[in-house]
């Protein structure tokens, strides 16, 4: 009885959160204008509207330059200019192409790699709305010194407004929700890991003085 008890409010407390958060994605559309940043990064995905918003932000003076992560290797400069709309003037200064991604994890750690070499500390990121919250967490694990602006593009197919009213907008916000969990509990655990260990040298250290402090005690008597 007590497990199904346990179960069940398991159950209510992860329809909650889905409800929460899919209000939190649907809310995160149109966002506002952002502060100028030190780049911009676009995270490749099915809509090129991420492309599109990334490049004119850029052109808009909102950041210094940009990087694209997960780029197609199959794909050229001259295909991402124009998917992009980009105007050659801005694209070939100040705009870099990540070939490596193939998740949001290596989005991440390119993103990381990039923003470090050019040393820039705040970055405007341009995902879809769905894609958003998981983006940031990954972004924030791999470098936690930067700060993040999040600049969602609202998706369409499905809509994040009415995505209880479709197959597949159900299924893509609950597959982004558990993602978002599951990334969630694992920086929750790497976290709790580091403080233990961070906790654990003091006394470690303290331990490994102990005998030479009693001996210097022991000279003294």
């Amino acid at each position: 009885m007590r497990s199904a008890a346990l179960i069940l409010l398991m159950v209510v407390l992860w329809a909650v959160g889905l409800m929460a958060f899919a209000s939190r994605v649907d809310g995160s559309t149109p966002p506002a204008d952002p502060p100028v940043a030190d780049g911009v990064v676009a995270l490749t995905g099915a809509s090129d509207a991420r492309l599109t918003a990334a490049f004119k932000l850029l052109e808009d003076g909102r950041a210094r330059r940009m990087l694209i992560s997960g780029v197609n290797p199959q794909a050229s400069r001259a295909d991402i200019r124009g998917v992009a709309k980009a105007t050659r003037r801005y694209y070939d200064c100040c705009v870099d192409l990540g070939f490596q991604a193939r998740n949001t994890v290596g989005n991440a750690r390119e993103t990381a790699r990039w923003a470090r070499r050019h040393g820039y500390s705040s970055l405007i990121v341009v995902t879809s709305d769905f894609h958003m919250p998981r983006a940031m967490l990954e972004l924030k694990g791999a470098m936690p010194e930067a700060s993040f602006i999040a600049y969602p593009i609202r998706s369409n197919d499905p809509d994040a407004h009415r995505w209880w009213k479709t197959g597949e907008g159900a299924r893509r916000m609950i597959t982004e929700y558990d993602k978002y969990l599951a990334i969630l509990f694992r920086h929750t655990v790497l976290s709790l890991g580091a403080h233990a260990h961070q906790t654990a040298a003091p006394a470690s250290s303290t331990r490994a003085t102990s005998p030479a402090a009693d001996d210097a005690q022991g000279a003294k008597s």
